[in-house]
C-alpha cells in the first residue's frame, strides 16, 4: 500500500460520509458507516506493507513510542481531504489503524439537536460540565460544537487540552489556544496560570486528572471534559469510585458543588444517517445534596421530574 493508495481510501472514507477507516493486517479494508462496518474489497492488506505506509506516518519520536507502547494516537491531515484522528496498533496478526474522520467545519449546537439547556450552561462562568458516552458516540463533536459557540457568542480565553488535536478552532469573539499534550494531569498545573477562562479536556483518564479538573472548577474556571460512561448516574459513581474510601466523601463534596451538568449521549440510526440522543442532568441544590450524601441511586427520580430545570433521560431511539 502507498501513500498514495492510503490518501484515495481516506478520501473515499469522507465521501461516503464514514465515521471509520479501519485497516488491519491481514485483513480487508472496511468502513464505518452509519454505524456498519463495510469491507472495501477482498484484497488483503499485507502486514510489513502495511506497517511501511503506517510508519512513515510518524516521526522518530512516534516510531519509538509505538515501539515501547504498542500504541500510539495523532492527528494526520492531507490537503483537500480532511483531518483524522489516528490511532495505530499492533495486535496479533501485526499493525493495524483507525482512522476517525473529523468533519473540517463544525457544526452549530442546532445542527447536532442538542437540547436548548446547553446553550445556558456554558455561559457559567465556572464549574464542570461533562460530555459522556461510549466510543464513537460523538462526544467531541459536541464539545466541539459548544466551544464554538462560544466563541462565537463571548470573548472569552479559550485553552484546549488534546491528545491529539482534532476540531481547529479559529477565533471569533473568543481567544482560543489548543495545546496538543499526552499528560492532562501536568499540563493542567501550568494552564492556571495561563488566564484561562475556560479549559476543556479531551478525556478525564484517571484520579489525577479527575482531581485537577474539579481544582480548576472551583478556582473560578469553566471545564469541559469527557467520560467514557453511558449514563449520567454512571458518570457520577465513576469519578467517586476512582478515588479510595477516605477520600471519596471529600470528592462527593467537591464534586456536589462544581459539578454544573452531565449530558450522557449516543448516536442511533434514522433516515438520514445517524442522530445524537441526549440525556440530560442538572446538578439542583436538590441533586447536589444527594451527591454530597452518597445517595446517588436517588438521582434518577429527580431526572424523570425535572424537566423545568432542563433535565431528561435518554429517550427511546
Amino acid at each position: 500500500m502507498s501513500n498514495f493508495v492510503l490518501n484515495s481510501i481516506l478520501a473515499l472514507s469522507v465521501t461516503q460520509k464514514a465515521s471509520d477507516l479501519h485497516l488491519s493486517s491481514g485483513e480487508s479494508a472496511c468502513m464505518r458507516i452509519n454505524g456498519q462496518l463495510q469491507f472495501l474489497s477482498e484484497q488483503k492488506l499485507l502486514p510489513h506493507s502495511l506497517e511501511t505506509e503506517l510508519l512513515s506516518l510518524l516521526n522518530q519520536s512516534q516510531q519509538t513510542q509505538l515501539q515501547q507502547q504498542g500504541y500510539i494516537d495523532l492527528a494526520y491531515q492531507v490537503a483537500e481531504i480532511g483531518r483524522f484522528r489516528v490511532n495505530i496498533f499492533y495486535q496479533q496478526r501485526g499493525i493495524s489503524a483507525v482512522f476517525r474522520v473529523i468533519n473540517h467545519s463544525i457544526p452549530t449546537l442546532s445542527e447536532i439537536a442538542v437540547p436548548e439547556v446547553l446553550k445556558e450552561l456554558v455561559k457559567n462562568t465556572h464549574g464542570i460540565i461533562l460530555v459522556t458516552g461510549a466510543t464513537g458516540s460523538g462526544k467531541s463533536t459536541t464539545l466541539a460544537s459548544l466551544i464554538q459557540h462560544i466563541n462565537l457568542y463571548e470573548a472569552k480565553h479559550i485553552i484546549t487540552l488534546e491528545d491529539p488535536i482534532e476540531f481547529i478552532y479559529q477565533n471569533v469573539q473568543s481567544l482560543i489556544q489548543q495545546r496538543e499534550v499526552p499528560n492532562f494531569e501536568m499540563a493542567i498545573d501550568s494552564i492556571l496560570r495561563q488566564d484561562p477562562d475556560i479549559i476543556l479536556l479531551g478525556e478525564l483518564r484517571n484520579k489525577a486528572t479527575i482531581q485537577a479538573a474539579l481544582t480548576a472548577a472551583e478556582t473560578g474556571h469553566l471545564v469541559l471534559a469527557t467520560l467514557h460512561t453511558s449514563s449520567a448516574i454512571q458518570s457520577i459513581n465513576r469519578i467517586v469510585d476512582v478515588f479510595n474510601g477516605s477520600e471519596r466523601d471529600f470528592i462527593r463534596t467537591q464534586l456536589s458543588s462544581s459539578l454544573k451538568a452531565i449530558i450522557s449521549q449516543k448516536l442511533v440510526a434514522n433516515n438520514s444517517g445517524r442522530k445524537a440522543l441526549f440525556e440530560i442532568l442538572i446538578n439542583t441544590p436538590a441533586v447536589s445534596n444527594l451527591i454530597n450524601e452518597g445517595k446517588i441511586k436517588q438521582i434518577f427520580s429527580l431526572m424523570q421530574t425535572g424537566q423545568q430545570y432542563g433535565m431528561q433521560l435518554m429517550p427511546n431511539n
